[in-house]
C-alpha cells in the first residue's frame, strides 16, 4: 500500500482584521517572504514562488490550484492549522471555503495550534496578542460543533470511523482528559465512534497523562533539532548570547545559530525513532529567517535527491517500525518558514515529483 503523504498547510495568506490591526493594512506572511535578504554567502533568500504567484487565500480558485496539484503529485491531503481561543477563531477562511465547496477533491484533516497568538510573525515571540484559554465544558461543546461539519464531510479524513484530529500541546491543555473525553461522547452521539486524536511530537517528550490519544506524529524539524544532547544545546545557548553581545556592541551582523546541512538533520530525524503507532514525519529544509532574521534557524534547503533519500528512508521506519501509513510533511506552505512542497522559482516541481516518483515505486 502507497504511503499517505499529508502537508501541514499555514491558512495565513489573506488579510483579516487582526492582522491588519496588528501588522499594518494587508499584511500576510507574503510581506515578510518578499523583503527576506541573503545573511551569508550562498543563502538562498528571498524564496520566490514559482511565477512570483503570491497567491490569495481568500481566493477559491487558489484552493482549487492547490489542490489540483497536490492530487496530480500523490499528495493525499492538507493538514490546516486552526485556530481556536476559547471561541475566537482565526485564519478560519480557506477551510470553510473548502467546507462549502464540494467540487474541490481534496482529503484534509485539522491541527489545532493550541499556542498563544504571538509576534512570531516578526520575530516578537513574547509579545502575545492573543492568549490561549481552555475554558469549561460551554466552550468545549461550541468547539465542537464548530468542527462537526467539517467531521460530516466525506473528505475529512478519518481511521475507523473517527475523525482525525490533531493537537499541537496536549501538554498545555490542564483540562485535556476532561475535554477530549466528552468530545468522544459527543462523536458518538453524531455518529462517529469517537475522535481520532493525534499528540504533536515536537521533541523527545510525549504526554504521560492518561489521554485518549490514538496516535502521535513527528512534528520535524523541530521534534530533531530539540532532541540534541544537553550539553550541545547549551553550548549553543551560551554561543548566541555571546554572538547577541557582540553584534549589539560592536554593529556586527553575525547568525546566532549555524545552518545545519539537511541530510545531517534529515539523518538523526531517521534514526531517533518514536514509539510505535507514530505518524512518521520529514521536513522540506527549515529557514525562518524572513521571521527571525539573525536570530533565525537554518537548515539549508535539500536537493531533489537528498528529499528523495530521506522521505523514502522515513517511509519504511513508519511502515516497518510505527506500523502506520501515514506520513506528515512540514509543510505545503510555509514560506516564511522555508519548508515548502509548492513550486518556487529555484526548484520547480522537483519536492512534489519526489512523492509522486515514490508512489508510484512503492
Amino acid at each position: 500500500m502507497s504511503p499517505r503523504i499529508i502537508a501541514f498547510y499555514l491558512p495565513q495568506f489573506h488579510a483579516i482584521p487582526e492582522n491588519d490591526e496588528w501588522w499594518g493594512k494587508d499584511f500576510t506572511d507574503w510581506v515578510n517572504v518578499r523583503k527576506a535578504r541573503p545573511l551569508f554567502n550562498g543563502h538562498q533568500q528571498p524564496r520566490i514562488p514559482l511565477n512570483e504567484n503570491y497567491y490569495d487565500l481568500s481566493k477559491v480558485e487558489t484552493l482549487q490550484w492547490q489542490t489540483e496539484i497536490a492530487n496530480k503529485y500523490g499528495v493525499y491531503g492538507f493538514c490546516f492549522y486552526h485556530y481556536w481561543f476559547n471561541g475566537k477563531m482565526l485564519l478560519e477562511k480557506p477551510a470553510e471555503m473548502l467546507l462549502a465547496d464540494k467540487s474541490i477533491a481534496l482529503h484534509f484533516c485539522f491541527s489545532w495550534a493550541n499556542e498563544p497568538w504571538a509576534r512570531t510573525w516578526d520575530g516578537k515571540a513574547k509579545q502575545v496578542l492573543m492568549p490561549q484559554s481552555y475554558g469549561g465544558r460551554d466552550d468545549w461543546e461550541k468547539h465542537f460543533h464548530y468542527l462537526l461539519p467539517f467531521f460530516q464531510d466525506e473528505r475529512y479524513i478519518k481511521e475507523d470511523g473517527q475523525p482525525m484530529f490533531l493537537i499541537y500541546k496536549t501538554s498545555s491543555i490542564p483540562c485535556a482528559k476532561e475535554m477530549m473525553n466528552l468530545w468522544n461522547e459527543l462523536a458518538r452521539k453524531n455518529g462517529f465512534k469517537g475522535i481520532h486524536f493525534v499528540e504533536t511530537l515536537r521533541d523527545g517528550h510525549i504526554d504521560k497523562r492518561d489521554l485518549p490519544i490514538k496516535a502521535r506524529v513527528e512534528f520535524e524539524p523541530a521534534r530533531t533539532n530539540r532532541q540534541q544532547h544537553p550539553i550541545v544545546l547549551n553550548y549553543k545557548r551560551i554561543r548566541r548570547v555571546a554572538i547577541h553581545t557582540t553584534n549589539r556592541v560592536l554593529h556586527k551582523k553575525h547568525l546566532l545559530n549555524k545552518p545545519f546541512p539537511f541530510m545531517n538533520v534529515a539523518e538523526c530525524s531517521i534514526n531517533n525513532h518514536s514509539p510505535e503507532g507514530t505518524y512518521g514525519g520529514v521536513f522540506v529544509g527549515w529557514d525562518n529567517s524572513p521571521r527571525r532574521s539573525l536570530a533565525s534557524t537554518i537548515v539549508l534547503p535539500p536537493t531533489k535527491e537528498e528529499f528523495k533519500s530521506y522521505l523514502e528512508a522515513k517511509i519504511k521506519v513508519t511502515k516497518e517500525r510505527y506500523h502506520t501509513n501515514y506520513v506528515f510533511v512540514n509543510a505545503w506552505n510555509e514560506w516564511a518558514e522555508g519548508t515548502v512542497l509548492e513550486p518556487e522559482e529555484r526548484t520547480g516541481y522537483a519536492y512534489l515529483e519526489v512523492i509522486k516518483e515514490l508512489n508510484e515505486s512503492l
